[in-house]
Formats: C-alpha cells, structure tokens, sequence
C-alpha cells in the first residue's frame, strides 16, 4: 500500500519549516549522513532575497542541526548552466554568515544537500558526494586535515570543510526496473541503504507501509494529501500550477534559444527539442494540453513521443 504525499519542494518551503516537522527532516538527514540526526530549528539566511516575484533559484532550506552544523537544502527542477556555482555559492555564504565582525573563526559543518530532477550528464548513479577533507602534500606523502579545534579542553579536531551531497531522483530504479530495462551493470554497492527509501518518495511523491527509514512514515503521515483541508488543498494545487507554469516558461525559453541559435533546416534537431520539452514537462507533471501548447504538438504526437521513450 502508497500513500500519496505532498511533493518535497511545496513541503520544504512551507510546512517542513514548522518545529511540529522537524521529525521529517531529522529522518531524512540521519538516513543522508548515516548518523542521528536532530533538526533544531529552521534559519532564514542572512541577506537573503528580496525578489518580489519568488525567484525559484534562492535557496530552499538552511536548518541548524546538532552541535551547530547546518544543512542547506537546494532543489532544481531544469538545467541551469550556473548550477554548481549555485550551490558552492549557498555553501559558503552558510559558512560566512557563522562569523561575526571581531569574532574567532569558529566554524560549524555545513551539509549542503542539492535535489536535481534531470539528469546532469549521470548514467545511473542518483547519489553523489564530494568534499574536501585533508590537504595533501605534494613532494611527500603527508596529509593536514582540513579541521580545527578551538576548545582548549577537547583534542578532537571537528571537519569543518562544507560537505556537497547531489540527489537524482530522476535517476533511481529498483532492481525490478533495472532488469527491465536490460541494463547490466551492477551497482557497487549492492545492498540498498535505508537512505533509498527516501529518494524514492523524491522521485513518486508516495510512501510505501513497509518502508522503514527514519521520519518516512512520519512523512507519509503529515505530508498525506487526502488530510488536507479543501483550503490547504486548493492552496496546494495552485502552488502546483503556478510553479509548473513558471518552471516550463523558463525551460522552454531556454530550449528556444538553443533552437533559435541553430541555423535554419536543423529539422532533426528542433525534433529532438520538442522531444526533451515532452519529456521533462511530463515528469515535471505538465498536463498533455499544456505539452501541446508549449510545443505545438498534437496530444496523439504528445502521446507518441512518451511511449517512444517509455516515460
């Protein structure tokens, strides 16, 4: 049995943010970080945006965690050439934002946690990590670690480089997927992690009764869809709605440059375009008469397209 559940975007922006929540966020970085983890309150960031319009690309989420550290929270639904460079951005304002004028430089971890649906160039992996841990010497084989320990009393340095997690929900298969698809390749690390139960609810929106990661079923509990009330489900749908259309006129502009920048006769080309268009619209949860407008296709060719590329 699934439960349908609010999507992680509209939650993390409104209701993930209450302190009666934090059971959800706490949940799913102890299944990130594989460590417990407790989630202690939800910061805004300092200069943040003063966008009138909402821009989709300020950052999602910094919560304050055990001992100080923060998790910044990113979601990106289309490609954006400066994306990277966004995150490294968010990681590190978090950073400078710890420190005060005239104080010590008494850095706390920062997890930067970046949700990406499509695809960025990845074969099958959906979980990547990058950080900087040590500094390696170059003529001998030495390393320093990238630490620091500014209690006098304790002689445990704490790591206190940024740590970049990158999730592609889009990306996640279970075996049974996978062995339809006829790929092969075997992941190198067999046994699945409890963390995969949550990139799953990134990926569907639904939790699973026999799903046992920690803050999923409090998840599937809070974030039911049929608990809403008429208004927060009005509310909710035309969040939805009004996300899509902003998200699609951004792709779409995109995808017309590329187009446009083509020189004439590239029929080939302008198909594969539309084909990406489909593609993406639909998984981003587009209607098929509003595939058919952005792209002028018809809903029979709409329809075609999906199942040429079983989506």
């Amino acid at each position: 049995m699934e439960r349908t559940i609010i999507s992680f975007d509209y939650a993390i922006k409104d209701i993930l943010r209450d302190k009666a929540n934090f059971d959800i966020l706490s949940g799913f970085l102890s299944e990130l970080l594989e460590k417990p983890v407790v989630v202690q309150e939800v910061l805004e960031s300092e200069g943040g945006t003063s966008d009138p319009d909402g821009k989709i690309n300020r950052l999602d989420l910094k919560a304050k965690i055990d001992d100080g550290e923060l998790a910044v929270f990113e979601i990106q639904y289309f490609d954006q050439v400066d994306f990277l460079g966004k995150v490294l951005f968010n990681a590190c304002k978090a950073v400078v934002e710890q420190v005060s004028s005239g104080k010590m430089f008494d850095i706390k971890k920062v997890y930067s946690i970046n949700i990406a649906y499509y695809g960025m160039d990845a074969t099958d992996e959906y979980l990547f990590v990058a950080t900087l841990s040590e500094f390696k010497g170059v003529h001998f084989d030495e390393a320093i670690p990238f630490s620091q320990n500014l209690d006098p009393l304790s002689n445990v340095p704490k790591d206190i480089h940024p740590e970049y997690f990158l999730i592609l929900p889009r990306k996640f298969e279970d075996d049974d997927e996978r062995n339809k698809k006829g790929k092969k390749v075997q992941p190198k690390k067999p046994k699945k992690s409890k963390f995969d139960e949550w990139v799953y609810v990134l990926k569907n929106s639904s939790v699973k009764s026999d799903f046992t990661a920690a803050g999923i079923q409090a998840a599937g509990e809070k974030l039911n869809v049929l608990k809403m009330t008429p208004e927060q489900r009005a509310e909710y749908e035309r969040n939805k709605i009004r996300d899509m259309s902003q998200k699609s006129q951004l792709y779409t502009a995109e995808v017309k440059g590329r187009v446009e920048g083509r020189a004439e006769g590239r029929v080939e080309g302008r198909a594969e375009e539309r084909e990406i268009i489909v593609i993406n619209s639909h998984r981003a949860g587009l209607p098929l008469e509003t595939i058919s407008s952005i792209t002028g296709l018809t809903s029979e060719q709409v329809i075609e397209i999906l199942k040429k590329f079983e989506v």
